[in-house]
C-alpha cells in the first residue's frame, strides 16, 4: 500500500538539528544537511521527496579532526553541486583556539555524495590582494549563481571589543577560491539585529523574477534571532551595494501563538510540485537550559514560501498539510 508522507509547516520536521540545508539535485533528489548539537562532524540525509528526508538515514561523510583547523565547533554545512562536482561549505575552529573560526570546503568527485569519497580543500581562499576575507572570525559561507557567474556570500567579524558580525559578497574564480575582493554588503544598522549582539550571518538566495533575494539571520540565538532580507535586480551589479535594498523591519521573527522562537539561518528548497519552501531552525520554549550554543533544541522546520507582487512574504499562518 502506497503510504503519502505529508509535509508538517512551522513545527518540528527534524529534531535537534540547527542551520538546516536542504538541496535539490537536477535529478529529483533531496539532501540534507545541518549543524548537529555535538559540533563534530558533518552529515547527510538522501530522499527521493522532501518530506522522507525526516525520516531518511543519516550518514556521516566527515568527522572534525583530533586537534588543529577544523577540529571544533563544525557550524553549518551546506551541499552545493558546481563546476561538475558537489561541495560541501562549512566553517570550524580549533581546540586550542575554539573561536578562531573559518570557513572551510569539502569537494567529492563523485555521483552519490552520500557514499562517494570526500576530500578537503582547506580553507576558503580569497582573491589575490584581498587581505581582508577569511582572516577573521568568519563562517555561513554559501553560494549563488547567476547569469553563470558564481558569487560567495558569508559573515565575518570585524571591529575591537565586542566585534560586528558582517555579510560579505565577492566573485568566485573556482568553488573554494575568491576572484574578487570581498564588499560589504549589510551591516547590524537597525535595532532588531542588534538584541545580544550585533549580528548579520545565515546568507541564503532564492532568485525569481528577474531579482535576487538574500535573506539573513540577525541578533543572538535566542528569542530575538529573527531574519532579514535584500534585494536586487539580477542584472545589477551584485558587488556594488549600492544595487541592493535592505528591508527596515524583520521578514520573520518570533511568534508567541505558534510557540517558535528564534527562527532564523535558514536555506531555499522546493517541493515536488515546485513550490518555494523556506527551510528554518526555531525553538519551542523561550527559557533555554545552560548556555544557548550548547543547548540543542533548535528544530528543523518548513514553511511555504507567499509570492506577493512578486516578492517572497514569510507568516506562521494556516496551511493546508
Amino acid at each position: 500500500m502506497l503510504i503519502i508522507q505529508r509535509l508538517i509547516y512551522n513545527k518540528p520536521w527534524i529534531l535537534q538539528r540547527a542551520d538546516p540545508y536542504v538541496y535539490r539535485h537536477t535529478d529529483g533528489v533531496y539532501y540534507f544537511t545541518a549543524s548537529v548539537p555535538s559540533y563534530d562532524r558533518i552529515i547527510l540525509r538522501r530522499s527521493d521527496s522532501l518530506s522522507g528526508l525526516a525520516e531518511a538515514r543519516e550518514h556521516t561523510i566527515w568527522k572534525a579532526h583530533e586537534s588543529g583547523p577544523v577540529s571544533k565547533h563544525i557550524w553549518a554545512p551546506e551541499l552545493h553541486f558546481l563546476f561538475g562536482r558537489w561541495y560541501i561549505y562549512f566553517a570550524g575552529g580549533e581546540k586550542e583556539d575554539v573561536w578562531k573560526i573559518r570557513p572551510h570546503v569539502l569537494e567529492c568527485a563523485g555521483r552519490n555524495p552520500v557514499c562517494d569519497a570526500w576530500i578537503e580543500k582547506g580553507k576558503m581562499r580569497p582573491a589575490e590582494g584581498d587581505d581582508f576575507s577569511f582572516q577573521a572570525f568568519s563562517l555561513d559561507a554559501t553560494v549563488f549563481s547567476v547569469h553563470g557567474a558564481w558569487y560567495c556570500v558569508w559573515a565575518e567579524k570585524v571591529g575591537v571589543g565586542k566585534q560586528i558580525s558582517n555579510l560579505y559578497i565577492a566573485r568566485m574564480k573556482n568553488a573554494y577560491t575568491l576572484d574578487t575582493v570581498q564588499v560589504l554588503l549589510t551591516t547590524p544598522d537597525y535595532d532588531w539585529e542588534r538584541r545580544g549582539f550585533w549580528v548579520n550571518e545565515g546568507p541564503a538566495v532564492i532568485i525569481r523574477n528577474k531579482r535576487v533575494f538574500l535573506t539573513y539571520s540577525a541578533s543572538d540565538t535566542g528569542v530575538h534571532y529573527c531574519m532579514g532580507m535584500l534585494t536586487a535586480d539580477i542584472d545589477a551589479d551584485l558587488l556594488d551595494r549600492a544595487y541592493w535594498k535592505k528591508e527596515r523591519f524583520s521578514v520573520l521573527k518570533s511568534s508567541a501563538e505558534k510557540h517558535v522562537y528564534g527562527p532564523g539561518h535558514n536555506s531555499f528548497t522546493k517541493d515536488e510540485d515546485g513550490n518555494d519552501i523556506l527551510v528554518f531552525h526555531a525553538r519551542t520554549e523561550t527559557e533555554i537550559t545552560g548556555n544557548p550554543l550548547y543547548n540543542p533544541n533548535r528544530h528543523t522546520m518548513l514553511m511555504p514560501v507567499v509570492w506577493k507582487d512578486g516578492v517572497p512574504t514569510f507568516n506562521f499562518g494556516e496551511y493546508t498539510v
